[in-house]
């Protein structure tokens, strides 16, 4: 199958690991792992994350507790991280929150 998406919407909840190859969108709660070798993940909004996340790229618009570890990271407006966070790229929005420490670069 041609590139699929995975989404996980507002309204639900996992505790758990969740374990993935191609794209995911989460806009519920989990509190547990998000992993994924070279996937892209895009926190939603509603989302509320208790957990590390590793990922080829983060896209974050929600709340995460926990690590973010990742090649790419944008920190949209409005979100918030409370934890430490490695990337290579990082883009981070006025507005954005992050409580933790941070290493950029290779």
């Amino acid at each position: 199958m041609a590139n699929n998406t995975n989404v996980l919407a507002q309204g639900m909840e996992i505790t758990g690991t969740i374990k993935f190859s191609n794209d995911m969108i989460i806009d519920g709660k989990i509190d547990g792992e998000i992993i994924s070798d070279k996937g892209k993940v895009t926190i939603g909004e509603n989302a509320r994350i208790k957990g590390d996340v590793k990922a080829g790229e983060v896209k974050m618009f929600g709340k995460v507790e926990g690590k973010i570890v990742s090649e790419r990271c944008e920190l949209k407006q409005n979100s918030e991280l409370k934890g430490d966070i490695k990337t290579k790229k990082l883009q981070m929005e006025e507005g954005a929150l992050l409580s933790g420490r941070m290493e950029t670069g290779s």
